[in-house]
């Protein structure tokens, strides 16, 4: 019986990926891999030489492709592996299973046929902007949405804890057929936004770095400024609570606790 593992290698070339998931990569029969740049991809063929390089799925030059067509064919391709009875094993960048729906797609496809399949963690973009930053999350509280997604939806955002926003240089892109955004749709998501952060509140413009050599990327700009900031394919939006927490009175009475014993 085939089987199928979908594991992260981290947000840094070679030195994030556990030591499980490494293990998984080198006893694989194949290797499906969706790496960020052709030093990950090296690396990842030197531990298992029998790798399929996922990118060829995408639209390649001035092709016109909707990103879900792109996605089944991935799954497609991985899929024949696991019925084909290799032990296959997904490489993704990252956290397998955080905005990469492929790995969610082909575990659950897998499952329904009867084969073993499962997903090991990795470490996220998110992981490493707490860490980049200096931010506990836990002190306030974090919010985190698809820019596009919280566009679309009737989402409210808590201003007294972190907003996260993924994929802030597609905001607004609807088509699946595009890697970019206009300064007019970011503009739409600043006003958007102005409903609970003032136009002069400070946000970042983050990215993890890919290389051991890099640095990330920490921008500080104005909300305002958004419209014109540069972003990429990798940049998230952290907009900082604008408000402090305020207390439950009614549920600190019923608890028997007065503010000044929270600290």
């Amino acid at each position: 019986m085939g089987s199928l593992v979908c594991v992260g290698t981290g947000l840094q070339l070679a030195g994030q990926i556990s030591v499980m998931s490494r293990s998984y990569i080198e006893h694989a029969d194949i290797v499906f891999s969706l790496l960020p740049d052709g030093f990950s991809q090296h690396w990842i063929q030197q531990i298992n030489p029998n790798v399929i390089n996922l990118q060829q799925f995408y639209a390649q030059n001035t092709e016109v492709k909707n990103r879900r067509d792109t996605y089944v064919e991935m799954v497609a391709a991985i899929l024949e592996a696991v019925r084909a009875g290799k032990k296959t094993v997904c490489a993704l960048y990252g956290h397998p299973g955080v905005f990469a729906c492929v790995s969610h797609l082909a575990i659950r496809q897998a499952k329904a046929e009867g084969f073993s399949a499962k997903m090991e963690p990795g470490i996220s973009a998110e992981a490493c902007l707490w860490a980049d930053l200096g931010i506990d999350p836990g002190n306030s509280g974090h919010q985190s949405f698809e820019a596009s997604q919280f566009m679309f939806f009737n989402h409210v955002p808590d201003p007294t804890t972190h907003l996260l926003l993924w994929q802030i240089a597609i905001a607004g892109e609807h088509t699946l057929t595009q890697f970019h955004t206009t300064t007019d749709r970011l503009q739409i998501l600043v006003e958007q936004l102005s409903q609970w952060y003032p136009m002069d509140h400070q946000v970042v413009v983050y990215e993890a770095a890919n290389l051991p050599i890099q640095a990330p990327r920490v921008d500080y700009l104005l909300l305002s400024e958004l419209p014109k900031a540069h972003l990429s394919p990798i940049s998230t939006l952290l907009i900082p609570p604008a408000k402090k927490l305020e207390y439950n009175y009614a549920i600190l009475a019923k608890l028997g606790i007065g503010p000044e014993n929270l600290g």
